[in-house]
């Protein structure tokens, strides 16, 4: 906001003056610099005074001769016009085309299970020379790797499953919820599982990242109830290989479940009532922030979720 609305009558060209006045001192060099009229100046000037409500330049035998006030804003003044120029020009854009470029993300194996390919494809088919390191999710977010550089993104759940940090940047990507799976043979009656059946059955548990905390053994807590776990298993596709020809149970995201549990084999049924559901979150350095080449892959992730979402 304004201070005074005597300044929102000046414009680019009033300022241009001012800076133009201050280094030039003349009036006359001035109009043939900026290729105006010496009375265009002179008006230029005098709005300049009304608005800043200061004599600004004075005019002596050695030339225009700025006022204390004038002096002071000199470099303000600059920086205005410097910032204008630097709207103008936007922000510099990144040409995967140029040279290969290769990217360091960190991701559970949900993101690579279903974003992955689709960035992947989307790379292939506009023959773009980018590579893709993945990097497996530990127990939190690799914090020093990513304020270094070492790593360009981290895809994590959310909310809240890891610590806030002030100095990144954060955005969610997609939403999910969890389904109960079963082998075809071993599935429920009932198109919900109640609480009792759920705690009864033993599971098999897919780790979405090394840690001894998960949302559904946290929230089973919040009931005061627990599971019995027969086995833990570091993928998706071993969980579900693990419960087939048994009664077994295994708690898939929904998205997962429909890649990859074929229907000839597995059945599935919804989750109790309050288990909550998660959401895919990307996060990035605040250095990382207006670099071109991390703001495009940015753009392509968040576009492969987009097309995730519509299928």
């Amino acid at each position: 906001m304004l201070n005074s609305n005597l300044l929102r009558k000046l414009d680019m060209q009033d300022l241009m003056v001012f800076v133009a006045v201050y280094e030039q001192n003349s009036v006359t060099s001035v109009s043939e610099s900026l290729c105006v009229s010496q009375s265009t100046v002179s008006y230029c000037l005098k709005k300049l005074r009304t608005g800043f409500e200061d004599e600004l330049f004075i005019n002596t035998r050695a030339g225009m001769r700025p006022t204390y006030k004038a002096s002071t804003m000199y470099t303000h003044v600059l920086k205005i016009l410097q910032s204008i120029n630097l709207c103008h020009a936007g922000t510099p854009t990144f040409d995967p085309t140029v040279q290969p470029v290769t990217f360091n993300i960190c991701a559970p194996e949900y993101f690579e299970q279903l974003i992955l390919p689709r960035l992947l494809k989307r790379f292939d088919f506009a023959n773009w020379p980018v590579m893709v390191n993945m990097h497996k999710f530990e127990t939190d977010i690799p914090v020093e790797e990513l304020r270094d550089g070492s790593l360009d993104l981290v895809i994590c759940f959310g909310p809240n499953f890891h610590g806030n940090h002030t100095d990144f940047k954060s955005r969610l990507l997609m939403e999910d919820d969890l389904v109960c799976v079963f082998d075809k043979r071993a599935t429920p009656l009932e198109p919900r599982l109640s609480l009792q059946a759920f705690t009864e059955r033993r599971h098999v548990f897919p780790t979405p990242w090394t840690s001894t905390t998960n949302m559904v053994d946290g929230w089973l807590a919040q009931q005061a109830q627990k599971r019995q776990i027969v086995a833990r298993s570091n993928s998706y596709s071993a969980a579900l290989k693990m419960i087939t020809g048994t009664d077994f149970i295994v708690t898939l995201p929904r998205r997962i479940q429909q890649l990859l549990a074929s229907e000839a084999i597995f059945n599935h049924c919804e989750a109790p009532n309050g288990l909550p559901g998660f959401s895919l979150d990307m996060q990035w350095s605040q250095s990382a922030d207006e670099d071109c080449a991390n703001a495009w892959l940015r753009e392509q992730v968040v576009q492969a979720c987009t097309e995730q979402d519509m299928t």
